[in-house]
């Protein structure tokens, strides 16, 4: 086993790495950029080393800075969490050329896996459903529209090299085809450097259901069940829950069967996720796989009691996974609230800022995984997640009861969240019912109407107040991409470090290899 492990990553998912470090008996060391320093998951680790300025770029994407640090600290492994450089095949080489353990897959498996395409056409020749469209880059809008017409319409464009919905464009009607492909194009060849693009059928109301699989290095492999993620704003996930309101013990069983064939075909060690769409028929399609823990892990954990951070180490340490698929037996209903520091009454602008004080829910079935404290600085660099709140319960009504008490406890002051949504979500017919597909939220904002600045005090704002807020919007706008309204299946935003990953991988790739 591992005697010391470097956490490559920041806020909730680093102070939850540190927590199961603890509990095996390894060191943790912790890395910071400069914003950090005071940040609980540094105050919590036994050494902790600067990697330089706020931006991701010069810090928690350097994968030199890392390595260095991780060799300075006698590391024996990385444990990268999820964002930054968890999907960079270029940073699992760099730890294995370094002879220090990467926990997560090989570079290879994640490049046959993470590639959209790449693990679409893997999925075809596995026999595993896809939505219908391409497998090869397009190369033209003539080319599309073939392409379209034998999938039928509507489609949805999607760039090669994408995230956050950038070079994504739904299309109704052919006559619409050639603009949005040009549109889509140059938007993913300025984001990307890439504006190569494939198409996809549109499935009309479609869920977001996800298989966890687990993978030793010994050829071992079990899914462990798997999670609703239909609740999105804008293609990013908002609340998930496991098990998924729809599932049945035979589709689930097809799902799980599919997703460990794939993760086989691909070589594939550790934890994963492999992303699905599912229509109203319940048939399946798969989407793309996550080659990293998730952020949403933790009702896998409450309803399965395993404990993936563990598992991913004692896999990655050489481990056999003790455990079959006969032994993962689902107990209760979980359900995570992702809390950000954002304004759910303004428009859902960011609210970097300083917590005067901060209480975290309790109570029976209630687990908070946060990163934050009282008199703590949200920095206005990163992802402005600042924890998840998960509630158990013996059945989904249960959880739901729990999570709702556990919202209204939470508090964060000084700052705005999004805690308000989560109220009335809980709260909403359609919810309860489990009626919900990847824009149902959109449109139970939309008929909500929603608007920018709806709070009953924002018309009384000083000038003062109001360029901030402006300014604030803004920045997140620089940092994070427009938010667009995408149509198309379900594709949560990327944040500014999935995106700043993605983009440090392209710019390492060759151009044939993209």
């Amino acid at each position: 086993m591992f005697k010391k492990i470097l956490i490559a990553n920041r806020g909730e998912i680093a102070v939850r790495i540190l927590r199961a470090l603890r509990e095996m008996g390894i060191s943790a060391v912790a890395v910071y950029s400069d914003v950090d320093r005071a940040a609980l998951h540094v105050r919590l680790a036994a050494e902790a080393y600067g990697i330089g300025p706020a931006p991701s770029r010069e810090s928690y994407l350097s994968i030199e800075k890392i390595i260095k640090a991780a060799k300075s600290a006698r590391c024996d492994a990385i444990h990268p969490g999820y964002g930054f450089l968890a999907e960079n095949a270029a940073f699992a080489r760099a730890c294995k050329e370094a002879d220090i353990k990467f926990i997560g897959p090989s570079a290879e498996a994640m490049e046959r896996l993470g590639s959209k395409t790449a693990a679409r056409q893997l999925a075809r020749e596995a026999g595993v459903p896809t939505v219908p469209g391409t497998l090869e880059p397009l190369r033209s809008s003539e080319e599309a529209l073939i392409a379209a017409r034998n999938a039928g319409f509507p489609v949805v464009l999607k760039a090669i090299a994408g995230g956050g919905g950038k070079g994504m464009r739904a299309v109704e009607h052919e006559a619409d085809l050639h603009a949005a492909f040009r549109d889509a194009s140059s938007e993913a060849l300025n984001a990307f450097g890439d504006g190569r693009l494939f198409l996809e059928k549109y499935l009309a109301r479609p869920r977001h259901i996800e298989i966890q699989v687990l993978g030793d290095e010994h050829g071992n492999m079990v899914y462990v069940g798997e999670r609703e993620c239909s609740v999105q704003r804008r293609h990013q996930k908002v609340i998930e829950e496991a098990p998924s309101p729809v599932m049945t013990p035979e589709l689930r069983s097809a799902m799980g069967e599919a997703a460990v064939k794939l993760a086989r075909s691909g070589g594939y060690t550790n934890a994963g996720t492999m992303e699905f769409l599912v229509d109203a028929s319940r048939k399946f399609f798969f989407l793309e796989m996550n080659t990293r823990l998730q952020v949403e892990h933790p009702v896998t954990e409450m309803v399965t009691s395993l404990d993936l951070v563990k598992l991913q180490i004692r896999i990655a340490a050489g481990e056999k996974l003790a455990l079959r698929q006969e032994d993962v037996v689902l107990n209760g209903h979980a359900i995570e609230c992702r809390v950000y520091a954002e304004d759910s009454d303004n428009n859902f602008l960011p609210s970097p800022g300083t917590i005067t004080q901060y209480r975290a829910a309790g109570g029976p079935g209630i687990r908070v995984d946060d990163g934050v404290y009282s008199g703590w600085t949200v920095p206005n660099e990163y992802d402005p997640m600042l924890g998840k709140v998960i509630a158990w319960g013996k059945d989904r009504s249960e959880a739901i009861a729990r999570l709702r008490g556990a919202v209204a406890e939470t508090r964060a002051s000084g700052i705005k969240t999004n805690l308000g949504l989560f109220a009335k979500i809980l709260t909403t017919d359609d919810f309860i019912r489990g009626d919900v597909y990847t824009r149902w939220l959109d449109d139970f904002l939309a008929r909500n109407d929603e608007p920018v600045l709806r709070s009953s005090g924002s018309s009384k704002l000083s000038l003062e107040a109001k360029v901030a807020l402006i300014a604030a919007a803004l920045r997140y706008e620089s940092q994070h991409g427009p938010e667009k309204e995408m149509a198309g299946n379900s594709r949560q935003t990327a944040s500014k470090w999935k995106l700043d990953g993605r983009m440090d991988q392209l710019k390492r790739e060759p151009r044939g290899t993209r």
